[in-house]
């Protein structure tokens, strides 16, 4: 029984892969009359990858199963599921089928969705080698799972692919702009650590309905309303530090924290 439980979090990012995979089979199936369909499943698959990367590591800390292995892997999987599944997608949703007609719009959307790919590498690259060096509440730059989440937020608030250049283009700034943002050194919360504190944990509980509701409310709009405003919050506290505020305490690197290890 002890020796299968080390199985259980590399199960949990397999099912990762497997949603990663799925989203690029539905954008390639993406044809005909009704592409809309397809990419919502696409966008949503991603959505379903991101749940299950966040379930490995903490299932990996729960059963005490955590091993270099498992860390790896995760990192493998998670080039494909949040790095060239979303960079498919998007190169499929807004570029493919103006590209037939405008080479400019398919050169513009092969560069951006390879600029979003690259980024998401390297990102990773530096977040493997920085484990232990870096305070574990933040990360730094944005996580590949969240870049990958903008990617499938916009398609899920419009599954109707751009049907002029313009918004082509508009999509491939977007994709520039979260790429520079996964290899930045701009610092953004991970929620990973544990409250003690029965007004924080009150807080955070309270912030879990909100959003809850905010998702009954807003619906398609929610994935894309959420991260808009967690990009913008992140980047006006960096602002913030840089001016002197310590409304929040700033990260203190050098600080070694095992929950940071999966």
């Amino acid at each position: 029984m002890r020796r299968s439980m080390f199985v259980l979090p590399s199960s949990i990012t397999m099912a990762s892969v497997f949603c990663g995979f799925s989203s690029v089979v539905m954008s390639i199936n993406a044809a005909g009359a009704t592409p809309e369909r397809y990419f919502l499943w696409a966008a949503g698959l991603l959505v379903l990858a991101g749940v299950f990367d966040g379930l490995d590591g903490r299932v990996a800390r729960a059963t005490n199963t955590a091993t270099e292995f498992g860390v790896q892997l995760d990192s493998l999987a998670d080039v494909v599921s949040f790095g060239m599944a979303p960079a498919i997608l998007a190169y499929r949703y807004a570029f493919f089928q103006l590209g037939i007609h405008d080479s400019n719009v398919r050169a513009a959307g092969w560069a951006a969705c390879f600029v979003f790919t690259a980024c998401g590498a390297l990102r990773l690259a530096r977040f493997n080698v920085q484990v232990g060096a870096v305070d574990s509440r933040y990360f730094v730059g944005l996580p590949i799972p969240a870049g990958a989440a903008c990617v499938a937020s916009v398609i899920i608030w419009h599954p109707t692919p751009p049907d002029t250049a313009a918004l082509a283009y508009s999509f491939a700034a977007g994709l520039f702009l979260v790429g520079l943002l996964m290899v930045s050194t701009l610092r953004f919360s991970s929620f990973k650590k544990r409250t003690t504190s029965p007004r924080t944990a009150m807080i955070t509980n309270l912030s879990i309905v909100l959003l809850l509701a905010l998702s009954i409310l807003l619906r398609q709009r929610f994935f894309i309303c959420f991260f808009a405003a967690y990009i913008t919050l992140m980047l006006l506290m960096n602002l913030a530090w840089k001016a002197g505020w310590r409304g929040i305490e700033p990260p203190h690197d050098g600080v070694c924290d095992p929950e940071t290890v999966h």
